[in-house]
């Protein structure tokens, strides 16, 4: 694993998680977990319907929360409802981060269900993690700038 940031006050981290695929959500949340409990960081959790809504639940509590980890699996299907929500959300995130947000994305977009499987899986390729170690190193960029513009 990466070298994880260490901060002298535990930051608190909301996993924003979309359940709809509930078997790779909940691997996704493990992997996210066992991270930020190695980084010793406060967790919460919050559920939303869909990854539409995520970007949305993250900005009405960004003023709560020093970071945020984005969860959730779109699988394609056979409408274009893939390409908007998958692009959608993945827009309103990069939006937020440019607002200053931390937020590791962990949302899948995947041709089907056997790669979400794939990437969810903590022991595998662990995306969930690797959303987590995004929003820490993040967080740990945010404090060294706002420590230098204080000295």
């Amino acid at each position: 694993m990466k070298k994880l940031p260490s901060f002298v006050d535990p930051p608190s981290i909301l996993l924003v998680v979309s359940p709809y695929y509930e078997t790779v959500t909940n691997q996704l949340v493990e992997g996210a977990t066992q991270v930020l409990k190695k980084a010793n960081v406060k967790i919460n959790l919050v559920e939303v319907p869909g990854a539409l809504e995520i970007p949305t639940a993250i900005r009405l509590a960004s003023k709560h929360f020093s970071g945020f980890v984005a969860l959730g699996c779109v699988i394609r299907g056979e409408t274009s409802h893939y390409d908007t929500v998958s692009n959608e959300s993945s827009r309103a995130l990069s939006y937020l981060g440019l607002e200053g947000i931390c937020i590791g994305n962990g949302i899948l977009t995947v041709e089907n269900y056997e790669q979400a499987v794939s990437r969810a899986d903590p022991s595998g390729q662990n995306k969930g993690g690797s959303a987590a170690i995004a929003s820490l190193k993040l967080l740990e960029i945010r404090y060294k700038f706002s420590q230098k513009q204080s000295d």
